[in-house]
């Protein structure tokens, strides 16, 4: 009691000073939020914001973990240095769990973990010192979001422009964190996309080491090409895609740091479920909706209206389930979607929402030439519907409540 005595006494002293939002949210991260409820409340919990964020957090570390040894693995397979390991997951030998493979991936992802959380943190600060109110937790998920989510080889100084806007257009304009209506790692990841495409998308952005041997090899450098397509890249172009489907599923695939492993991606949505922090309706419902435009490609496919010819043929004759397993989509459904903020808030509405996001993540998969992926557009797009689906959802409730009304006094 001495210490909570003592601390309020400094906070009461120096409560017009502009430092100390900076002071109470290192305070925050260590111990408890400053504000707690002690009697007086019908309900009492021990979560508060602080550690609904720090559970998210646990559930990327694997797949950030994972990230980091295969960032490394498709680095040395891609120059040649080692052989691709075969045999699944559980049998995969010193080729991939080599130190080495770690070691490279952790050297890559660590600077984009320091920007994203520096640039995205100080912003935060200065805006709480600003307006004077405490600084809240909300970017403790988007900082470890952005770097799973971007190209491995992206610079740093790009990382900062993005994180700065993101923070600020995308959430302090809008009220800080519970008021912006998009998700904020996705408006960092799209104003990347739409600032700087060429790091964003072709098939060299996402092996480390591979943007800088295409820039010497067009300086007249004597060095073999390579190539790290993605799975969405090749069936973009009608290429073979020469990984199968257990590599798909365990991750063994170029991407995004975070996006690759569907297994680490999928005990995350259930972590998520089982703490009750991810809804498990918009989950099943984006999966369904993403099932669904698969279905209606393969369809279309099969009725010979499109032929091998056509630019669209290599992602609409894709296998609709195999959909769920390359690209963003697993992740952008589990971590993204599921944003409680930016998703619809009623049952109903959740089930709407997360259908279309699932639908409409194909849907632009398919027929975007220029970025075969589609899950960050479409969460966006939802993010912006998802009051007015809440809307229609509540006033479709009060019509129904009043019609049972009518009846009941007649």
């Amino acid at each position: 009691m001495g210490l909570k005595n003592n601390l309020h006494n400094f906070r009461e002293k120096n409560k017009d000073k502009k430092w100390l939002p900076a002071f109470s949210a290192i305070h925050t991260f260590l111990y408890l939020p400053n504000e707690t409820t002690h009697n007086g409340t019908h309900i009492k919990a021990a979560d508060d914001l602080k550690r609904t964020m720090n559970i998210v957090i646990m559930a990327m570390i694997p797949c950030l973990l994972f990230g980091m040894f295969n960032a490394g693995y498709q680095h040395h397979l891609a120059f040649g240095e080692i052989q691709q390991a075969t045999g699944g997951f559980f049998s995969l030998d010193s080729t991939f769990w080599t130190m080495d493979n770690f070691m490279v991936g952790f050297w890559k992802v660590l600077p984009l973990v320091i920007v994203s959380y520096g640039v995205g943190l100080a912003i935060e600060i200065l805006f709480a010192m600003k307006n004077k109110h405490e600084v809240e937790e909300g970017y403790l998920v988007t900082g470890m979001l952005v770097p799973l989510i971007v190209p491995i080889d992206t610079p740093l100084w790009m990382l900062a422009v993005a994180v700065a806007f993101g923070v600020v257009i995308g959430k302090e304009v809008f009220g800080g964190t519970g008021m912006n209506i998009l998700n904020p790692a996705l408006t960092i990841r799209a104003f990347l996309f739409f600032a700087y495409p060429t790091w964003m998308s072709g098939d060299k952005v996402w092996v480390h080491g591979a943007v800088a041997r295409d820039k010497a090899i067009a300086a007249g450098e004597n060095l073999d090409a390579i190539s790290g397509e993605t799975i969405l890249g090749s069936l973009a172009q009608n290429k073979e895609v020469g990984y199968d489907i257990m590599d798909m599923f365990y991750g063994l695939i170029p991407g995004s740091v975070g996006e690759t492993s569907v297994l680490l991606i999928l005990l995350a949505g259930v972590f998520l479920i089982f703490t009750k922090i991810g809804s498990w309706r918009i989950m099943l419902s984006s999966v369904l909706g993403a099932l669904a435009m698969g279905l209606i490609f393969n369809a279309v496919v099969s009725s010979g209206w499109i032929t091998e010819s056509s630019k669209f043929y290599g992602l609409m004759s894709t296998e609709f389930w195999h959909h769920l397993l390359i690209g963003g989509f697993a992740f952008g459904t589990v971590f993204m979607a599921t944003d409680p903020v930016t998703a619809s808030q009623t049952n109903k509405g959740k089930w709407i929402y997360g259908f279309l996001v699932g639908f409409i993540s194909i849907m632009i998969r398919v027929f975007n030439p220029a970025y075969p992926e589609g899950v960050m557009l479409a969460i966006l797009l939802m993010n912006v519907f998802a009051p007015t689906i809440d809307h229609y959802v509540v006033q479709g409730n009060v019509k129904k409540r009043l019609k049972r009304l009518k009846v009941k006094t007649a």
